[in-house]
């Protein structure tokens, strides 16, 4: 690597850091003024929104710099060798197309779709928007550079460049021009209409194949929406455009920043003194032990988001207690698999802030309605493992008030944090974003210069880990805002609505069918891409049932979580069956028990719709 890229990652960097920062401050300092001084700061919300719009970008640069991008599964499983260096080869070849295509597409549009557009922050929006096209460039050169070295020698993603280049260009040639265009600009955009029209869905249909090589979910996204908006003699600016608008949306700042509080949390030892806080609490009850760890595990995962850090990050602590108390081994990594995604139904879970965001439902209503199904799952798995624990004589020991005063000492502010979420959110007193603030820099005080488990200087390197999962999901949601906008525009959801009452008449059998299919398309899908891709579709088939978008919406999350579980591919046992280094085939058969206890529980809770929405109308 050379001095100038090494230069310029660690200014990429630092920048990063400094947004992070940035979308922490804003709304907390928006949040005092407006308490002291009963107004805000002038353009508080559009230095927030273009904040946000400059971290995506910084994190998905960052985020295909290391080749983390999300994609589908199932690439994992071909064997390495010329196989899968070839479709390594095919995806950045993909990529490098559709990343050319955005740059030149995002380029104008900035530079004429922006064009006198007003300043809602410190600077004009198309002053700060100039960083869409130079991220997009950025990240097609990362792209062919990361499909070369997964290809080998060969220099195939290069050649993205130059067809990108030819199938983005013709269509945006005449916006550079007013009314005297030349006549070869109208030939070019000529030939252009006639392409998309012919090959727009063809290519669009490519894209789904070359997702299951490996291509990130956000480029099949966004290439879809170009090719398919293309096709039915759209504009091609529409898609940065839409980009553009849903990364500016003040409501998703809550994202990033529960993102690195989730981080924060792991990388520190809150885990750990959490552990002794539930140990004290539980361990003199039958199965205690198993209470604490689906305690510690639920609560990790609310800020985490189910995305398996809660196994990496606890699953070595856990696995130790357990096997120390004498559980089985089967049943310990049974139990820690199925639970590394118990609390994604608990606020402040960014799945639950994202199909809030996504289908236009109360964030407020969505973390109401979660919470008694919620419950019932925390109870269900705490309750076999108390039925395993009496079976298999597992010793208990004796409660000690001291030892649990001591307990709670050591971890007030861990425990204080979801005290503080939940009182300042529920009350109205914060905002969403206020609360992701706020929980954000409390979360630094606490671990950096309370415990002082995170030195200051270390605190880079906690944003660099959460930085590629901020990327990843930002990404996805902008491209299918997209893809959303070609969806409505022909209709598609009143199509499968119309479709799908004429063949299945009882609700009844609707929902079960949803539950088959959900389940199994989150098996092969991330849970951030399967809420946007997914749900937009689903939406207005619970509609047509009568189903509430809050039951709906829990129902849809309650599966995703099943679906971690969910042999052959479910993300938690991939996860599970590296941390604790035991066999795939070991851990599937060790989730199976749990599996069905979580299956029964997403039942009960589809059928009696009351456990979703009870809480929910009190708001």
């Amino acid at each position: 690597m050379t001095i100038a890229m090494r230069r310029f990652r660690t200014a990429e960097n630092y920048l990063a850091y400094l947004f992070i920062v940035a979308l922490a401050l804003v709304p907390t300092l928006e949040m005092i003024a407006r308490s002291v001084f009963k107004s805000g700061f002038p353009g508080s919300f559009g230095n927030l929104a273009l904040s946000l719009l400059v971290i995506a970008f910084l994190a998905g640069m960052i985020a295909a710099r290391s080749g983390e991008h999300l994609n589908v599964a199932l690439v994992h499983y071909v064997p390495e060798g010329q196989a899968k260096r070839v479709l390594a080869a095919v995806a950045a070849l993909v990529s490098v197309v559709i990343l050319t295509m955005l740059t030149f597409t995002s380029l104008a549009f900035v530079a004429v779709g922006l064009a006198g557009a007003p300043s809602r922050g410190l600077l004009p929006d198309q002053v700060v928007a100039w960083i869409m096209p130079f991220a997009f460039a950025t990240m097609t050169f990362r792209m062919a550079r990361v499909g070369r070295a997964g290809g080998g020698s060969t220099y195939l993603p290069l050649l993205g460049i130059p067809l990108g280049t030819v199938l983005a260009l013709p269509s945006l040639l005449p916006f550079f021009w007013s009314s005297a265009a030349p006549a070869w600009a109208g030939a070019v955009a000529d030939w252009s209409f006639a392409f998309y029209g012919h090959f727009g869905p063809l290519s669009a249909a490519f894209l789904v194949l070359a997702a299951f090589a490996g291509t990130p979910l956000f480029v099949v996204m966004a290439g879809a929406a170009l090719f398919l908006i293309g096709s039915s003699d759209g504009e091609l600016l529409v898609v940065p455009n839409q980009i553009f608008t849903q990364l500016t949306n003040t409501s998703l700042p809550a994202i990033p920043l529960f993102t690195v509080v989730g981080f924060m949390l792991s990388e520190s030892r809150a885990g750990e003194r959490l552990v002794g806080v539930f140990r004290s609490l539980f361990g003199w009850i039958p199965g205690g032990v198993i209470i604490a760890t689906v305690g510690v595990c639920a609560f990790f995962t609310t800020f985490t988001g189910g995305s398996g850090v809660t196994i990496l990050a606890l699953g070595g602590l856990l696995s130790k207690i357990l096997l120390e108390a004498n559980y089985p081994k089967k049943f310990v990594y049974g139990l820690l698999t199925s639970v590394g995604s118990i609390g994604i139904l608990f606020p402040p879970s960014l799945p639950i802030i994202l199909v809030g965001v996504s289908t236009g439902t109360s964030v407020l209503k969505m973390f109401a309605g979660g919470f008694l199904p919620g419950l019932l799952l925390v109870i269900a798995m705490s309750g076999y493992g108390v039925l395993a624990s009496i079976r298999n004589r597992v010793p208990v020991s004796r409660f000690s008030l001291k030892d649990t005063l001591n307990s709670a000492k050591e971890s007030i502010w861990e425990l204080l944090l979801p005290v503080i979420l939940i009182t300042g959110y529920f009350s109205g007193i914060f905002s969403i974003v206020e609360t992701a603030a706020v929980s954000l820099l409390y979360t630094i005080v606490v671990e950096v210069l309370i415990t002082k488990d995170i030195p200051f200087r270390g605190l880079g390197k906690v944003f660099l880990k959460s930085l590629p999962i901020i990327g990843g999901i930002l990404a996805i949601l902008a491209a299918s805002q997209a893809l959303s906008y070609y969806i409505v525009d022909a209709e598609i959801p009143q199509a499968l609505t119309h479709w799908a009452t004429s063949v299945i008449h009882s609700p009844i059998l609707f929902i079960l069918l949803l539950n088959i299919v959900l389940i199994v398309a989150g098996a092969f899908m991330e849970i951030y891409a399967s809420i946007i891709i997914l749900l937009p579709l689903i939406g207005p088939l619970g509609a047509a049932y009568g189903i509430d978008p809050v039951h709906l919406g829990i129902i849809f999350l309650m599966n995703m979580e099943v679906a971690f579980l969910f042999p052959p591919v479910g993300l938690n046992i991939l996860l599970a069956s590296y941390r604790f280094k035991a066999p795939f085939t070991d851990i599937t058969r060790s989730v199976l028990p749990f599996l069905l206890i979580q299956v029964v529980v997403v039942l009960i809770v589809s059928y009696f719709p009351w456990l979703t929405t009870a809480l929910a109308r009190l708001f």
